[in-house]
C-alpha cells in the first residue's frame, strides 16, 4: 500500500513538474510495484538505452521513445510511461478507432449540429455547415490541419462524441495503451486527458499497418471544399514532412501526427524509413520552442538509424490483445528477456483511483495556469 501511494503521488506531480534528462541508465532499475508493460526498464526515470554511442545529449522533452516499427523493439526511452497531456497526437487513436468505419468516397452534408461543442480556440480546417464533403476530405482535415471541426463531424457521423470517446477508450485497452485516458476525441486540453510516449507510439505503429492511415499522414497538401464548388489548398502542419519555418524535410519521413495545446506544449509522433528500416519516435513536451519537438525527434531518428541496429533493446511495443499476440507472462511471472506483455504499466495509475487522480491533476493544471497563463491560455493551435 505504501508503494502504491508513493507511485500515485509521483505520477500526479509528474503532470506539473518538468524534469530535465540528467542521467543515462545502462542497468535495469529497481522494479516498481507490479509488472511494467513493455519491460521493467521502461519504468525508469533515467534515460534507458542499450548503447549510449551518439545519443543526443541536449534533449529537453519530458518524455520520449525510439522504437523499431517492425520488431517492436524499444531502442531508447526516457520516462516512456509518464502520463502527460497528448494534444492532437491523440487523433492517432481517433483514426485507429474510426478510420475504417466509413468508405472514403462516401459523402456527408455537414449540419450545424455536427459542429456543435467544438472547444473555443480549436484548430480548424474550415468546415462549413451546408457544405458536402467526402469522408476522405474529412480525414485530410484531421491529418493535415488537425482540424477539430473535422473530428467532430466524423464523431457525429459515428453516433456522437460520447459514443466515440467510449469506443476510443475500448480501442486503447485493446492496444494495451493503459497510460491513456480519453476525455474528448480531438486531444484538446481537458483535465484528466492523458497519454504517454509509449502509448502514442503504439497508436502510430498500429495505424501505419493500415494503408489508408499511412497515406493520410504522409500527404503534404490537398484541395479542400470551400463551398459553392470552390476549393482551397490545405497543407500538412508537420514541419518535418515538407520542411517549414527553417526546418528541412526529414529524409524518408512518413509523417504521422504533431500537436500543440497550452497544457501539453508541443507533442510529436513520427515515423521514417531508411534502407528498408522504419523507426518510430515520440517526443512530448520539450523546451518552449515550436521547433524543439521536431529537432529532438529528428536527432533521435538520426541516432536510431546510425546506432539503433547495434543497440540492445530496452523494452518492446506490445501487440493488440484482439490479435492474440499480446498474451504473455502473467503479472505474477514477471518479464521475459526484459519484456512483459500483460499487466498494468508502472506509469499507469490504478483505474479505480482514476477519478481522484483526475481531480488532483486538474488541480495541478489549474494552479499552473494561474501562475503562468496569459490571455491566450488554452489556445489550441494544432
Amino acid at each position: 500500500m505504501r508503494d502504491s501511494a508513493r507511485l500515485s503521488r509521483r505520477s500526479v506531480l509528474a503532470l506539473a513538474v518538468a524534469a530535465p534528462v540528467t542521467a543515462v541508465a545502462t542497468a535495469v532499475p529497481a522494479r516498481a510495484a507490479g509488472p511494467v508493460l513493455g519491460g521493467d526498464r521502461l519504468a525508469g526515470d533515467a534515460v534507458q538505452v542499450g548503447s549510449t554511442t551518439g545519443l543526443p545529449r541536449r534533449l529537453t522533452a519530458r518524455s520520449w521513445l525510439v522504437a523499431d516499427h517492425d520488431s517492436g523493439d524499444v531502442l531508447a526511452a526516457y520516462r516512456a510511461h509518464r502520463r502527460l497531456p497528448p494534444a492532437s497526437t491523440l487523433k492517432m487513436l481517433f483514426a485507429d478507432t474510426l478510420l475504417d468505419r466509413f468508405p472514403p468516397g462516401s459523402r456527408h452534408t455537414v449540419t450545424a449540429a455536427d459542429l456543435a461543442g467544438i472547444p473555443a480556440g480549436s484548430s480548424l480546417v474550415g468546415i462549413r455547415a451546408g457544405t458536402t464533403y467526402t469522408v476522405e476530405q474529412l480525414w485530410q482535415g484531421v491529418f493535415l490541419r488537425s482540424g477539430n471541426d473535422a473530428v467532430h463531424v466524423l464523431a457525429h457521423m459515428n453516433g456522437g462524441v460520447s459514443r466515440t470517446v467510449a469506443e476510443m477508450r475500448a480501442k486503447a485497452r485493446d492496444l494495451q495503451a493503459l497510460d491513456t485516458h480519453v476525455v474528448s476525441p480531438d486531444g484538446f486540453d481537458h483535465p484528466g486527458q492523458l497519454s504517454s510516449a509509449y502509448d502514442l507510439t503504439l497508436f502510430a505503429r498500429h495505424g501505419l499497418r493500415d494503408p489508408g492511415f499511412r497515406a493520410y499522414c504522409r500527404t503534404r497538401t490537398a484541395d479542400f471544399p470551400a463551398g459553392g464548388g470552390k476549393t482551397f489548398q490545405i497543407q500538412n502542419t508537420d514541419r518535418l514532412l515538407g520542411g517549414a519555418w527553417g526546418l528541412r524535410a526529414y529524409p524518408g519521413l512518413i509523417g504521422v501526427k504533431n500537436g500543440y495545446t497550452t497544457d501539453a506544449g508541443n507533442t510529436f509522433t513520427g515515423a521514417a524509413t531508411r534502407a528498408g528500416r522504419t523507426l518510430l519516435v515520440t517526443v512530448m513536451h520539450p523546451a518552449n520552442s515550436a521547433d524543439a519537438v521536431y529537432e529532438e525527434a529528428a536527432a533521435l531518428l538520426d541516432w536510431g538509424f546510425a546506432h539503433g541496429a547495434s543497440a540492445r533493446a530496452v523494452g518492446t511495443l506490445v501487440e493488440p490483445v484482439s490479435e492474440g499476440r499480446g498474451a504473455g507472462p502473467s503479472p505474477a511471472s514477471g518479464s521475459v528477456a526484459g519484456r512483459t506483455t500483460r499487466g498494468p504499466s508502472a506509469g499507469r495509475l490504478a483505474e479505480g483511483a482514476g477519478t481522484a487522480v483526475a481531480l488532483l491533476a486538474g488541480g495541478a493544471w489549474a494552479l499552473r495556469r494561474r501562475r503562468t497563463s496569459g490571455p491566450t491560455k488554452g489556445r489550441h493551435r494544432q
